[in-house]
């Protein structure tokens, strides 16, 4: 992810061209918004993406489903769910999407008032879900997530499966739940509007099951080492992003452009 050029970009976030976002009262939400829309990709020129918040479904969709992603998901869903009978995976999924969507749904109710009466910053929450997503990252590149999978006990339920990593840090990630909570602000946002949102999010994590449900056939065509190696590059393709937002909020906390 590139630099944007500033004056644009205040221009959007509500300041004046040549002043730094960060230090603009009342507008670090439109700062770290910008950014974290990047967070779940960058253009093709690697330019950073900070469009105007507007309300609109296909907007929001494009926004929430790519940050979902759910092709990186899917091999920690076959990993986890190896060896089940097709009727015991889907159930797994179900739970994992369930689980990522009350986790998110909380975020989206509480996760700002709550971050402002810890007297944490969006910056610092961004941080450390980077750490956290860095980590899991790491792990999928050094095959530790099938590993993992690998040591579960074979009387694992399904909702022991979907948890984790599946549904947190998978599903509910770092750049997921920094978007829906900046998505559904409070300060700009109407609750019809809040509501249209989570109508949104379901949406996605409805496609993000039928994905799940269509795995058998990558996993009959890839085979274990196959997918094995997905993971790993989708891992480092994580570890990549993470570092990202790493980047992003230390320069959002230091006010560096």
């Amino acid at each position: 992810m590139g630099a944007r050029d500033l004056d644009s970009f205040n221009y959007v976030a509500g300041g004046s061209p040549g002043r730094s976002p960060s230090v603009l009262e009342g507008s670090d939400r439109y700062s770290i918004l910008s950014e974290t829309l990047a967070f779940g990709g960058a253009t093709a020129k690697g330019t950073l993406v900070a469009p105007a918040f507007i309300n609109h479904f296909f907007y929001e969709f494009v926004t929430l489903f790519v940050i979902l992603d759910p092709v990186a998901t899917v091999p920690i869903f076959l990993m986890v769910t190896g060896g089940l009978p097709r009727r015991q995976a889907l159930l797994v999924a179900a739970y994992a999407v369930g689980v990522a969507f009350l986790i998110m749904l909380f975020f989206i109710v509480v996760g700002r008032p709550l971050l402002a009466a810890l007297h944490i910053p969006m910056a610092s929450f961004q941080l450390a879900g980077s750490l956290v997503l860095l980590l899991f990252g790491l792990k999928m590149v050094l095959g530790k997530v099938g590993e993992d999978a690998a040591a579960m006990p074979a009387d694992a339920t399904p909702l022991q499966r979907a948890v984790f990593p599946l549904a947190v840090p998978g599903i509910a990630g770092a750049g997921a739940i920094l978007t829906v909570v900046l998505l559904t602000d409070n300060d700009v946002r109407s609750f019809a509007e809040q509501v249209t949102t989570t109508a949104i999010l379901a949406l996605c994590l409805c496609l993000l099951f039928a994905s799940y449900a269509l795995a058998g056939t990558l996993f009959r065509l890839l085979g274990k080492p196959g997918i094995e190696i997905v993971s790993r590059v989708f891992g480092l393709i994580l570890s990549s992003i993470a570092v990202t937002g790493l980047v992003i909020a230390i320069k959002l906390s230091f006010g560096l452009n």
